[in-house]
């Protein structure tokens, strides 16, 4: 377990090129990282003579950029939609780059007579590789990941039929990543300088680099180099099983093979519709599809989550579904977020929108009320839970610290090692983050003004969801940077939103945009600028690579979509288009699902007074109260240095993003995590230093490369295999209701 005050036990190898400059002596123990992850992992040293916006770093930086926000654009409308992550890039630019540094020429230019440049300033270097990873970071944040800007662009072109003009999107996909930016730059002094907020995903990432660049002494065993492509080649080749042969490895429910015409025991044992129990996956996408890789996260993180699976999966949940019928739960399978109406059918939204697509109230009653699965309506109670716990564990347990760092950025906080070698390269003033912030939140304002009718949101709106970001990025920050969690909030910014605008469901779309998702851009941008912090990149070169990749990524990413919209016909209209046309937009629907849910319905009908889910609401009141008896115990007693590592907010998680993501998923990532972050980290740990991070990324490269491969050679053909095998669970019962009544294709009826 990690721990501040443990001192580490071994200092990693000085890189050969860090030997001619190192900034001074090696480090007094007073100058480490306290946290130990860090002191074993990042190196120590640094070389500020190595040159980093170089030709090559431009060049390849925004190529990679452009090539993967067109590539996550345009495959994320098809049906089987497809993610290329920027571990690609990261390992595809360096033989790039080598080569360049071999062919180029060295000549020096000048540049209108002030600025003098060469086209090959030397050997292909770690920093450069740093900041073309940061760029084509941008190509993937956007395009990729949560994709939601232009999810609300696509909803209100192709769903609710909107004549939107070009500008408009433009400025909605723009402002809500500068906004995060902005957001990003005011935060640096409590969620980048200081040595407590270590960011543990950035470990694998530093190990990476370390293992492509440093040149190793030969010891026992194999060098970092090696052994990444050695595991990165097996799991290559490992992952054409779950990924196209053998698929049931992602889900093997060994418990409803054993009892095949049992409804209980195939909801009990399912991997993919049930509570996963004895379930387990072999498939590394699957153990790091939902809280990231279980190898990087720290082990008292692993340990909360899993507190908070167990109660949730294995208490809470049969609790509510078969001894209480919470909800009239057994009405519907009890794992699945699909709507429902009171007869257990899937629910059909376009049955109470009018041809406006407004909400046709009369429909709306006389067709049904809506439900959730019971699993479904208890993860968004505990999001409740966890967005309260969150504001009050920081401000009890980190609260003093960020009141120290606001009334003197420089003179309360700790400095380490990393922060001295940095303090040798110009700082970022902070006026250029100013300028884009509130550049970008007056456009935002005026669009609001310009084209109001399209976006529905009013500038008092726009206003509010700017405010709740301020609010919830800090503390949000606070958790990843310290446990590699992040605890959501959409469903929050949707609730709110939807109780203040009713029946406005682009409103409710632009709202979660501005409130909620440009908190996810900045702590994106706040994870690469720990980066550039351990990789020692000078602060500007760090501010000039995430906005050009910013501003080119948003472009293009916007150009791809409207292009897509515009040429290829009926596309995400399901009802019309051919039936083997891939471009149905699975995402995107689900986008326009929350929008009529919390936009058209509205959390009234659901959590007001006389909905069915009114209880829940308590939970924000009860997540806002449960820290504070940690905290008391932590005062109390504070030679016992396990109490403060409890954390509520990540407990909470352990019921986070169920579903989409399945108990199997959270199960084996957690099993993961513990072998590696607990055993081997105490009983292996010059094992765990060496190659751990290192082997998080190449599992990660291998399943992504053998990924992109399988869709264009295969699954974009059409070449799909069927055969037992190629079945996912084979629990066929496990989303059977068990209410008596209900009648459900393919299920058993109760009497």
């Amino acid at each position: 377990m990690s721990t501040k005050n443990s001192a580490p036990t071994t200092i990693p190898p000085l890189p050969p090129s860090a030997a001619g400059k190192l900034n001074g002596e090696p480090p007094a123990d007073h100058e480490r990282c306290p946290v130990e992850e860090v002191a074993l992992v990042v190196p120590e040293t640094d070389d500020p003579t190595l040159p980093v916006m170089t030709f090559r770093a431009w060049f390849l930086g925004l190529t990679s950029c452009t090539l993967l926000i067109f590539l996550n654009t345009f495959f994320i409308y098809r049906t089987q939609p497809l993610t290329i992550s920027a571990i690609l890039m990261q390992i595809a630019v360096l033989p790039i780059g080598k080569f360049m540094a071999a062919t180029l020429p060295k000549k020096n230019y000048t540049l209108f007579g002030r600025w003098g440049f060469s086209l090959n300033p030397g050997p292909f270097n770690i920093k450069e590789h740093v900041i073309i990873t940061v760029m084509a970071n941008c190509g993937v944040s956007i395009g990729g990941g949560d994709a939601y800007s232009i999810g609300a662009i696509t909803v209100m072109k192709a769903y609710y039929k909107q004549s939107l003009n070009f500008l408009c999107a433009l400025l909605i996909v723009l402002t809500t990543q500068i906004v995060g930016y902005g957001w990003a730059g005011m935060l640096r002094r409590y969620l980048v300088d200081p040595v407590d907020m270590w960011w543990p995903s950035n470990l694998a990432q530093v190990s990476l680099f370390r293992a492509l660049h440093e040149k190793e002494q030969k010891t026992r065993g194999l060098t970092r180099m090696q052994f990444f492509l050695v595991f990165m080649a097996a799991s290559f080749a490992y992952y054409a099983f779950p990924g196209y042969l053998f698929p049931i490895l992602t889900f093997f429910s060994w418990v409803c093979w054993a009892w095949p015409r049992s409804i209980t025991a195939q909801q009990i044992g399912s991997g993919y519709h049930g509570l996963g129990v004895g379930a387990f996956t072999l498939d590394w996408a699957g153990i790091s599809a939902y809280h990231g890789s279980p190898l990087v996260a720290p082990w008292s993180s692993i340990l909360n989550v899993g507190i908070g699976f167990i109660m949730f999966i294995y208490i809470i949940i049969p609790l509510c579904y078969w001894k209480y019928n919470t909800f009239d739960a057994r009405k519907f399978p009890i794992f699945s977020n699909q709507l429902f109406t009171s007869s257990g059918h899937k629910y059909d939204t376009t049955k109470i929108l009018t041809p406006q697509f407004d909400l046709n109230i009369a429909a709306y009653e006389s067709y049904s009320k809506l439900y959730l699965s019971p699993l479904f309506a208890l993860s968004i109670g505990s999001g409740f839970a966890r967005f309260t716990a969150t504001l009050t564990h920081v401000a009890l347990f980190h609260g003093s610290d960020i009141w120290k760092q606001s009334r003197s950025a420089v003179k309360n906080v700790k400095l380490d090692i990393h922060a001295k070698l940095m303090k040798s390269y110009k700082q970022v003033p902070q006026w250029w983050y100013l300028v884009l912030l509130f550049g970008s939140i007056a456009l935002s304002l005026l669009m609001c003004f310009v084209w109001k009718e399209d976006v529905q949101l009013p500038w008092w709106g726009m206003l509010f969801a700017f405010g709740l970001a301020w609010i919830v990025t800090l503390p949000i920050g606070v958790i990843q940077a310290t446990t590699n969690q992040q605890p959501g909030y959409d469903i929050i910014a949707q609730f709110i939103i939807g109780y203040v605008l009713p029946g406005k469901p682009i409103a409710n779309l632009i709202f979660k945009i501005y409130g909620r998702i440009s908190t996810i851009h900045a702590l994106s941008f706040l994870a690469d600028l720990k980066l550039g912090h351990y990789m020692k990149i000078p602060p500007r070169c760090m501010y000039t690579a995430q906005l050009v990749g910013t501003l080119v990524a948003g472009t293009v990413n916007l150009a791809v979509a409207w292009w897509m919209l515009g040429s290829i016909e009926n596309i995400c209209d399901v009802e019309t288009l051919h039936p083997d046309s891939p471009w149905t937009c699975p995402k995107f629907r689900v986008t326009f699902d929350a929008s009529v849910i919390w936009g058209l319905i509205g959390p009234e009908r659901l959590f007001g007074s006389g909905g069915l889910y009114r209880n829940l609401v308590w939970l924000f009141l009860i997540g806002a109260v449960l820290p504070v008896p940690v905290w008391v115990l932590s005062k109390v007693f504070p030679e016992k240095k396990w109490i403060p590592l409890i954390n509520i907010p990540v407990i909470s998680y352990g019921f986070a993003g169920m579903p989409p993501a399945t108990p199997t998923n959270i199960a084996s990532w957690l099993i993961t995590g513990m072998i590696f972050n607990y055993f081997v980290f105490k009983y292996r740990k010059e094992w765990w230093q060496k190659y751990n991070y290192v082997l998080s990324a190449a599992l990660d490269a291998g399943t992504a490369f053998m990924g992109v491969l399988l869709f264009f050679a295969l699954q974009n053909e059409g070449k799909n295999l069927k055969w037992w095998g190629t079945e996912l669970d084979h629990c066929p019962l496990a989303t059977c209701p068990t209410a008596p009544g209900i009648v459900v294709a393919g299920c058993p009826v109760f009497k």
